[in-house]
């Protein structure tokens, strides 16, 4: 990690930007093969699973015997595992089912919401070098909680033509049955667009690459809703001498194993603390199987020194981190001045990796400076909220003055007259 003491103001922002890529070229790359899956369905499919994947497939869908094998394949200690999370998840998102009050905004005037589930969408999940089972858990389980009518599912497959036992196992524990062996921005194409095998979504959800991320912004402007423009993963740690060194090494290090572009971010108002950490990180990560995509991302990451809590509170909310970890005793008394963030983690055993799989919280959350004005996935994420208002005999007399006159004021006389001529009715009887 790069070590930075004392920045000035002034180079805040320069340090809070993520690393770059060549955006114009990627977006060239994924929107050709958008186009050839629009235009040659599951042809196109086959051809880029068979150059991506190196694999080549007749039958994209996962049949029942499949599942069955995977989830034969699945220990019984996974199993308990991923049941505690689920149960988890579910509690937690079912407590944000609530209704609406019906409000009486004047006499005779009542207006109220109403949820409706998203019919039909789509779920990525990504697979490669970490099979993202999880992402199947915070997804899944609450559109199933909305009642979403299709859930599709596509994640890519390995080079023997197979999904991961534990992501089929976690699709039919909760409750999907499309699953597709598709990956890439290949699948968000398919997704969207649809093809033969699969079917087209209102909304696309889940995780993944630039590739992938790219392709679900492309998609977007075609008018497929998205759940966020995210991107890497990414950490942001704010520790004072009440917290762990090695606590928050392992946490750094957690995030920065997901991905070579994935970026963490350490601050602290004690140099001693930051050195302690940093000697943690440099022991830690001699243990993990991932410790050379773990490496790379400490190659773009900084530990920053700054002069108080509250400049490092500063900092972050500039920042705008995806996960935001306050590892101190004070954790609690330092939350009111956080702005934007996509989940919080208060205190010293509070890990992200709690929030990554089992606490309930989701972690389909906003990255890259996104948490700036977008909030993490949740049940709200796979509902529309319909408005209604119903207006009496009463109601209209109290109101309609006052549209009359601001449709006039606009020089939208069409719009007067619906009203006008409702007014005129009941003073005719």
């Amino acid at each position: 990690m790069n070590y930075i003491k004392n920045p000035p103001q002034t180079d805040w922002q320069q340090l809070a930007e993520r690393p770059v890529f060549n955006y114009d070229e990627l977006v060239d790359t994924v929107q050709n093969v958008i186009n050839a899956v629009n235009l040659e369905g599951d042809v196109a499919l086959k051809r880029f699973t068979k150059q991506f994947d190196k694999v080549a497939l007749d039958d994209f869908e996962v049949s029942a015997e499949e599942i069955a094998e995977a989830s034969a394949q699945v220990s019984e200690e996974l199993k308990t595992a991923i049941g505690v999370a689920q149960s988890n998840i579910a509690a937690f998102h079912k407590a944000q089912n609530r209704s609406e009050d019906f409000v009486e905004t004047m006499t005779g005037v009542s207006c109220w919401r109403k949820s409706v589930a998203i019919d039909k969408v789509g779920l990525y999940i990504p697979g490669g070098t970490a099979p993202l089972f999880s992402s199947i858990l915070m997804l899944g389980i609450p559109a199933n909680i909305a009642g979403c009518k299709e859930i599709v599912l596509c994640s890519p497959p390995n080079e023997q033509g197979m999904i991961h036992p534990a992501i089929l196992y976690t699709a039919d524990l909760v409750g999907i049955t499309k699953i597709f062996k598709v990956g890439g921005s290949q699948a968000i194409a398919a997704m969207a667009l649809g093809t033969e095998s699969i079917p087209s979504v209102y909304k696309i959800f889940g995780p993944g690459n630039q590739y992938v991320t790219c392709a679900k912004v492309l998609v977007q402007q075609r008018g497929i809703a998205i759940d966020m423009p995210a991107g890497p993963s990414e950490v942001l740690v704010i520790a004072d001498k009440t917290g762990n060194p090695a606590f928050v090494a392992a946490d750094l290090l957690s995030q920065a194993e997901h991905g070579a572009d994935s970026q963490v971010v350490l601050l602290s108002d004690s140099n001693s603390f930051i050195e302690k950490t940093l000697e943690a990180i440099k022991e830690q990560v001699e243990a993990l199987p991932r410790k050379t995509i773990a490496l790379r991302a400490l190659g773009n990451s900084k530990a920053i020194l700054l002069e108080s809590l509250d400049a490092c509170m500063a900092f972050s909310n500039l920042y705008a981190p995806e996960h935001l970890i306050i590892a101190s005793d004070f954790a609690e008394a330092l939350t009111e001045q956080i702005q934007n963030a996509g989940s919080v983690f208060l205190g010293n055993y509070s890990c992200e990796s709690a929030g990554d799989y089992a606490s309930g919280t989701n972690h389909t959350l906003p990255t890259n400076g996104f948490a700036r004005n977008y909030s993490g996935v949740s049940l709200d994420s796979f509902v529309k909220k319909i408005s209604f208002q119903k207006i009496s005999r009463e109601g209209i007399q109290n109101i309609g003055k006052s549209i009359e006159v601001m449709a006039e004021a606009e020089e939208l006389i069409g719009h007067k007259n619906a009203v006008t001529i409702r007014l005129k009715s009941l003073n005719d009887v």
